[in-house]
């Protein structure tokens, strides 16, 4: 045989060979395309897969309650990431998002809007799951002793009004104190949040002069020069960092961060700590309506905290895929159960029992 025809078939068998394994390749990822190998890494065989975004402020209670339910179910996998109410609504709703983000749950401190509601073709489930509030921490080392702070002061301060420390109005309030002469900085959040909703909602409440200007939002353009950050732990670590500064962030940060909290003077005229009583005093007036979404913007209640909330877990009322809607129900069934003893531990307020039963009861309306 000639050496160019050894070439050639040499070459012929090379290129049969090629094929054959390329076959049998197809064949395998064929034959695996819908077995456990083609799962998201971190997901046992036979698991399921819960993806959900949204909210800061209730994230510490979050992660303890997804890993421990991971440990007693761990077929269940469910990733949590804090990127605010704004944003996990977005994703919630699936409005441009990357097959990345998309996710099976959202989170909000502001619930969902009708208008966001109305976007959902499967429906809508508003879920409480817990409820606290929002502090003023400050960042005053030489100041020793509580701090007080009129409700005209501190929407003052956030108006870009009152700008230092030892402002008169403040002053009053604090005889005792011996308030520096210091420039206020304001520290806020850049990212739309269901926190800033929250204190927004408040201010709205009890101040004509930023209702007209602002109102309730969960996105402000914020007057002066305020610091911005994204999520409650950015707002924290700026605050940490910054003498003289003032921001506002859901208490439990301002507990895990060991910063210092101002009492807010209430709609009784007294001045409250965001203590758990307190919170519970002024989520005790709280109507739960049918569709589980209500605010206490200004709370009567003597002893009550002025700035509380619950926040919600947003569910599709209908889901395509049964192994998810049945994870869903159980997960968020023992939240609402056994799940409730890990909020006083972090700083949250658990719900009280009536908001237990609506929550359950609208949670059983979820289905394949």
């Amino acid at each position: 045989m000639k050496d160019s025809e050894s070439r050639s078939l040499a070459q012929l068998g090379r290129v049969l060979l090629a094929l054959a394994i390329l076959v049998s390749l197809a064949n395998l990822v064929g034959c695996n395309a819908n077995t456990p190998a083609k799962m998201k890494p971190g997901v046992p065989a036979g698991g399921v897969l819960l993806a959900g975004a949204g909210a800061t402020f209730p994230s510490l209670l979050y992660k303890e309650w997804f890993a421990t339910y991971h440990q007693a179910h761990p077929n269940a996998v469910i990733t949590y990431d804090a990127v605010g109410s704004g944003e996990g609504i977005r994703r919630f709703l699936g409005r441009n998002v990357q097959d990345e983000e998309r996710v099976d749950f959202g989170a909000s401190d502001a619930a969902m809007q009708d208008n966001e509601i109305a976007q959902v073709p499967e429906g809508v489930v508003l879920l409480p799951a817990t409820a606290g509030g929002v502090a003023l921490a400050y960042n005053l080392p030489d100041v020793q002793g509580d701090l007080r702070l009129p409700r005209r002061a501190y929407v003052g301060i956030f108006l870009g009004e009152i700008k230092s420390w030892n402002d008169p109005l403040i002053a009053a309030a604090n005889p005792g104190l011996k308030l520096p002469k210091l420039t206020i900085a304001t520290v806020v959040r850049a990212d739309a949040s269901g926190t800033t909703f929250a204190f927004s909602k408040h201010l709205d409440a009890i101040s004509d002069k930023w209702r007209s200007q602002f109102g309730p939002s969960t996105l402000v353009d914020w007057p002066g020069d305020a610091m911005r950050a994204k999520g409650n732990e950015g707002v924290a670590g700026v605050l940490q960092h910054s003498v003289g500064a003032i921001g506002y962030v859901g208490s439990e940060f301002a507990t895990k961060y060991g910063l210092q909290t101002a009492l807010l003077e209430n709609k009784s005229g007294n001045y409250i700590r965001p203590t758990e009583d307190a919170l519970r005093a002024a989520l005790a007036s709280a109507e739960m309506p049918t569709n589980l979404r209500v605010f206490v913007p200004d709370p009567a209640a003597p002893d009550a905290y002025p700035i509380a909330t619950f926040t919600w877990i947003l569910l599709r009322r209908n889901y395509s895929d049964a192994p998810k809607a049945g994870l869903i129900r159980d997960l968020f069934a023992w939240g609402l159960s056994e799940g409730q003893q890990y909020a006083s531990k972090l700083g949250y307020v658990p719900l009280p029992t009536e908001v237990v039963e609506k929550a359950q009861a609208a949670l059983k309306t979820v289905t394949p």
